[in-house]
């Protein structure tokens, strides 16, 4: 098993020295993080979406990703605090709590392979049935990155931002306050997916004719996944120790969405030489559902071995 950094042997285990914090206090100032991450989004003109001003505004996402990232720096700047108060841990320990440093590129092509397996279905279908490859050659992907603002803060800015105050800022007062491993992994990231709530007020208002119903729908849904993956995503933190590595999956998965689990997968329309179109193979149907399970296999067999790593920051049995 990895070592553990010294803030957590002297706080995660079970020692007669108290706590800094408790869990109830740990969770509130997770609380408080996403309030204020949230709340300044409706405070200004520039930032509130209405009738008329969408949230994929060019001068609203400029504006937000300013307002979180700054978000970001003050809390983070308060666990930092908290961490090292009263000489409770050193400098060197906090960042890595924070999982600043080390940076862990290694641990971060390991996560990235992990998740990368566990999305086999999905790349299997754009890289190979819909050709996805050749948009890579011709590097169009990165040009739109840098040339889209709702593509800069959907893969960079939202998953960099909400990885440091939902991973790097709160992780480590739930483990300060000695709370388990397991109500670290499944309870810290109810809260991330709660911070997306505020959508389904965005969308009632931009999107006035669309059923509240349909809205409510997707709101409960998007919690569901949202938490669910703050919960992987911790998983990995804690195993890791590393921001890069959850921001790194985080955006990979914002570039993949959510798999398919229905339908059939088949290229477009395909036009032979006489000019006559038809409907390619259901083959390519079946192999997307085998590679599909069979990704999902070797993720949970793979698991342990690709997320182990001596910058870990609780030790745990996987």
């Amino acid at each position: 098993m990895p070592s553990l950094p010294g803030f957590i042997t002297r706080y995660f285990k079970d020692t007669p020295k108290p706590p800094p914090i408790s869990t109830g206090t740990a969770v509130f100032l997770l609380v408080i993080y996403t309030i204020i991450y949230v709340v300044p989004f409706y405070l200004s003109s520039r930032t509130r979406p209405s009738s008329t001003l969408s949230r994929d505004a060019p001068s609203v996402i400029r504006a937000r990703i300013a307002s979180v990232s700054l978000t970001s720096v003050v809390c983070s700047a308060i666990t930092f605090v908290i961490l090292t108060s009263q000489g409770r841990v050193t400098t060197a320990e906090a960042f890595h709590a924070l999982g600043y440093w080390p940076i862990g590129l290694v641990e971060t092509g390991k996560c990235l392979l992990l998740t990368a397996i566990l999305f086999a279905g999905p790349l299997y279908e754009y890289l190979v049935v819909d050709e996805g490859w050749r948009e890579w050659l011709a590097l169009r992907p990165l040009s739109v990155l840098f040339a889209e603002w709702t593509t800069w803060r959907n893969i960079v800015a939202g998953p960099f931002t909400e990885e440091v105050l939902f991973r790097s800022a709160s992780v480590p007062l739930m483990l300060v306050a000695k709370t388990s491993v397991a109500t670290t992994i499944f309870l810290s990231p109810l809260v991330f997916g709660l911070s997306h709530l505020h959508h389904f007020y965005e969308f009632r208002i931009t999107l006035p004719n669309v059923p509240v119903s349909f809205l409510l729908a997707r709101s409960v849904m998007q919690l569901g996944y949202t938490t669910l993956f703050g919960a992987y995503a911790t998983f990995l933190f804690l195993r890791s120790g590393s921001l890069l590595a959850i921001f790194a999956v985080h955006a990979f998965c914002n570039c993949m969405g959510l798999p398919r689990i229905w339908g059939r997968v088949l290229p477009e329309v395909v036009v032979d030489e006489r000019g006559n179109s038809y409907r390619p193979s259901v083959l390519w149907t079946a192999v997307y559902y085998v590679v599909l399970v069979a990704g999902a296999v070797g993720w949970y067999m793979n698991l342990g071995l690709l997320t182990e790593s001596s910058n870990a920051l609780v030790s745990m049995k996987v």
